[in-house]
């Protein structure tokens, strides 16, 4: 079953095409993983997917809905089947974690004695313990604002997830943890979860694999078997080779000093 289709999708700022004619399905209950070089525009196809971002043309169908053809109003509701995770958490500095947690429950008409137990229970699912509930996210390694972001995120019991970058700035073992936290949530709960990123170790987590270049997705492998794949696209993207069909940028001499 496919939870989101995307149809010719293109995206114009100035003249630039940041997507030009992306074509994708992203089953249900999966992850998927969509991959490219830095400034490819990945986090600009999440927001068109979420409706956070108009496209320049074609269409972004999830479960069964044209949200591209929907109005502010209509896409309110979207919404709600959605979750987002930031690449840097996107926390309010100035409230504790358990106020982070619970403005979204405050604002949604939770009643005010109901909001606690329930912060505590989407805490508990990103293995964070009571001892976080009134920290501020300075007292809070990166890692730990990384699972609150995501606690936030599933306070609303979203069915789709989209992550951006969910490993970006993190150590190797801090990185592991977070890719096991977020499979853990995909296989639990039943979420689709659709994931930006660099890191190739998430790879092991992931069901499939989209490369995004010059705004197309070029190809959609297994994530089980990509590093067999070949795609020439892929192969040279997850092994990091200057030579193949996608272009390195040139760094001139001059550049270097």
């Amino acid at each position: 079953m496919t939870a989101i289709e995307i149809i010719d999708l293109k995206k114009k700022f100035a003249t630039k095409w940041v997507t030009n004619g992306v074509n994708l399905k992203i089953p249900a209950g999966k992850m998927t993983v969509i991959i490219g070089r830095s400034g490819e525009g990945k986090s600009v196809l999440l927001k068109q997917i979420i409706g956070l971002i108009k496209p320049t043309s074609g269409s972004v169908i999830v479960e069964g809905v044209d949200i591209t053809k929907l109005t502010d109003q209509e896409l309110d509701e979207e919404f709600k089947k959605f979750g987002y995770v930031f690449q840097f958490a996107a926390l309010l500095d100035s409230l504790t974690v358990f106020e982070n947690l619970g403005i979204t429950l405050l604002e949604n008409g939770v009643p005010r004695e109901k909001v606690l137990p329930i912060v505590k229970e989407k805490l508990a699912l990103v293995n964070l313990s009571q001892d976080t509930l009134y920290k501020y996210p300075s007292e809070l390694s990166g890692g730990m604002r990384k699972r609150v972001g995501l606690a936030r995120t599933l306070i609303t019991e979203p069915k789709i997830i989209l992550y951006d970058e969910p490993s970006t700035g993190l150590d190797p073992i801090t990185a592991k943890v977070i890719h096991e936290l977020l499979y853990d949530m995909q296989k639990r709960l039943n979420i689709t979860s659709v994931v930006v990123s660099h890191d190739t170790e998430i790879f092991k987590y992931a069901d499939y694999v989209a490369l995004l270049y010059a705004g197309k997705i070029e190809c959609v492998e297994n994530a089980k078997t990509i590093w067999e794949s070949k795609n020439p696209y892929i192969h040279q993207f997850i092994r990091g080779d200057i030579k193949g069909p996608i272009q390195a940028e040139v760094v001139h001499q001059k550049d270097k000093f």
